[in-house]
């Protein structure tokens, strides 16, 4: 007899066993568990904060999507309306939020990366003795933050007379009178980008400088012995990809900062919609209906739309920076 044919008798031994897979797994892996408790018992802490602060607010935030809450009475179930309302008949979003959240990250994204892999290159074939005074003094702005907004950047761009900005254009005769920087939307984004890109030498910079500092220079070395000449060809052909673990870490600090932007716009103008939606960015909209217009449901779908965005940026990033199986 064919053992390849379907009797009855080998059809009821392959749904038995189908049928007691799964407790089988469940059984193997509550086994392992056991095994390597003490492990588990010092992950704790983080997989408990992981999922207190991350993984539960995300799944909160994917299930208000498909509802119509206020943030007093009971969530009602609309299901995709609220995907539907964005796409259709939001014309802030359509007109304000999503063009400038893309033009502010294609410029301040890969820009912002770009320069520091550059600068984090350039001081790491300095000296080590001033090496580290560079460092700080590219890494400082970041570490500033909202003060550093507030404090340089708004009185740079100040509407008034003794504004840096106006005072040096007023004295060098390019203008007549004091132009509103910050409050005219032709100048906001522009302002927004040169600020971003001013602080976005952070933990993704501090990160590629020192994953310049573990490439072997014997490298370099055998490099130049098969033929490597230049400064850019040992970049291209030996730096990145001796480095690519941190230049990945970079990009995923980078796009996740980049898209998560939006206090910039409200630090600059003092404003938290700032004026005919010239620096209105995607967190700005989320904050909009979330904490001005209680509506919670609509502000949780935004910010599902702004995860699976970010989530296939990232994807795309890991399929460009990890290792290939035959490397």
């Amino acid at each position: 007899m064919n053992p390849s044919v379907n009797t009855p008798v080998h059809s009821s031994v392959r749904k038995a066993r189908a049928a007691a897979a799964p407790m089988h797994n469940l059984n193997r892996f509550v086994r392992e568990l056991w095994r390597d408790r003490i492990l588990y018992l010092f992950l704790a802490p983080f997989l408990l904060s992981f999922a207190v602060f991350i993984l539960v607010p995300v799944m909160m935030a994917a299930l208000l999507s498909f509802t119509s809450f206020n943030g007093f009475a009971f969530p009602r179930l609309v299901g995709l309306d609220n995907f539907i309302a964005i796409i259709s008949q939001d014309k802030v979003f359509l007109k304000y939020a999503l063009p400038n959240t893309l033009k502010f990250a294609i410029i301040v994204g890969p820009g912002g990366y770009l320069l520091s892999f550059a600068f984090a290159w350039l001081i790491h074939q300095l000296p080590k003795r001033v090496r580290d005074y560079y460092t700080l003094a590219f890494y400082a702005p970041s570490l500033a933050g909202g003060v550093a907004l507030v404090v340089v950047w708004a009185a740079a761009f100040s509407g008034d007379r003794v504004g840096y900005m106006n005072h040096l254009l007023l004295q060098m005769g390019f203008i007549d009178s004091p132009v509103l920087w910050l409050q005219d939307p032709r100048y906001l984004m522009k302002i927004m980008i040169v600020v971003s890109l001013w602080t976005s030498f952070s933990i993704g910079f501090l990160a590629i400088l020192a994953g310049l500092q573990t490439v072997s220079r014997e490298l370099y070395e055998a490099g130049r012995i098969d033929g490597i000449k230049s400064p850019l060809q040992e970049v291209f052909y030996i730096t990145i990809p001796s480095i690519r673990p941190q230049m990945l870490f970079s990009a995923v600090m980078t796009i996740v900062g980049t898209l998560k932007a939006g206090a910039i716009s409200v630090q600059l103008t003092g404003q938290p919609i700032t004026p005919m939606y010239g620096g209105h960015l995607m967190i700005n909209h989320i904050d909009d209906y979330a904490y001005l217009r209680f509506e919670l449901g609509y502000a949780s779908a935004l910010c599902v739309m702004l995860l699976v965005v970010s989530f296939l940026v990232l994807r795309f990033c890991y399929r460009l920076f990890l290792p290939k199986e035959d490397e």
